[in-house]
């Protein structure tokens, strides 16, 4: 995932990490890519899938006959324990999420996963500042000088930055701080991350995308248009369940496609063909 968030970051596009829950998202997800010809990360909660060593196999067998980049990262892991299962079970990076943590403390244990991570060859994400829930959650800045230390303490790839977006649906689109952005960039000079993708807004992905946001987590967006492509069929109530797995992959894939052309992924997957 780093290597490929490494050229976006370069380049001044972004990659979007979409979240996957079962064999269906997966193969939605790598399908859009392939058609976009963009490389792709894909994401996935612990609590969605426990049984992770299960989950990985299936991903790293559909991943590896993919015709462009993928990455797996797990995304926000809660415990030790829980990045030590991503390890075993084959995903590429960890997202250490500790940002609620005091600021010592989130240093103490990123750092620490940060070196079992590194020591077998994977990438790991943090978070500093808090990226809350929903309009009405809690969020809190990212402040600059503290990223710079943060990230020279644990030692951590690629960092998740709170500028204004937040996990879940919104009521209206969000503002976000650009003029941090562009400080939080040129402070840290590494890739960066935004959480709270969906519902975000065209103009204001374009933008981030070009600013060194190089990673967007989308997954409530996905959901909404796997849902909306299924209800949409005028024979739901006629259908069987194999045919409707069909459709809300296509939802699925049709909506991740959409943001590879408004994150300037599109076309990407050349700049990693040897």
């Amino acid at each position: 995932m780093i290597e490929l968030m490494k050229d976006a970051y370069k380049n001044h596009y972004c990659i979007p990490a979409t979240a996957v829950e079962n064999e269906h998202t997966v193969r939605a997800c790598i399908q859009a890519a392939e058609e976009k010809n963009s490389p792709i990360i894909l994401i996935s909660l612990f609590k969605v899938n426990p049984d992770i060593c299960v989950f990985g196999k299936i991903v790293e067998d559909i991943a590896r006959k993919a015709k462009v980049p993928v990455a797996m990262c797990q995304d926000h892991g809660g415990t030790y324990q829980e990045a030590m299962w991503a390890i075993r079970a084959g995903f590429t990076d960890i997202m250490v999420d500790r940002s609620t943590l005091p600021f010592d403390e989130n240093v103490a244990q990123v750092k620490e996963l940060v070196k079992a991570a590194h020591a077998v060859g994977m990438g790991v994400e943090a978070e500093l500042g808090h990226v809350g829930i929903g309009d009405d959650g809690l969020g809190v800045f990212t402040i600059p000088e503290e990223a710079k230390r943060f990230v020279e303490e644990t030692g951590v790839d690629a960092l998740a930055v709170s500028i204004g977006t937040t996990h879940g649906q919104y009521k209206g689109t969000p503002h976000l701080n650009f003029d941090l952005l562009e400080k939080l960039s040129n402070t840290l000079n590494m890739p960066l991350v935004l959480h709270g993708g969906s519902g975000t807004g065209e103009e204001n992905l374009r933008k981030a995308s070009t600013m060194g946001i190089a990673k967007l987590n989308i997954s409530n967006d996905l959901k909404r248009s796997a849902i909306r492509k299924l209800t949409s069929n005028d024979d739901l109530m006629g259908m069987g369940a194999y045919q409707m797995y069909p459709l809300l992959a296509q939802g699925y894939k049709e909506e991740v496609m959409r943001y590879m052309d408004i994150t300037g992924s599109t076309g990407k997957a050349d700049n990693f063909k040897k």
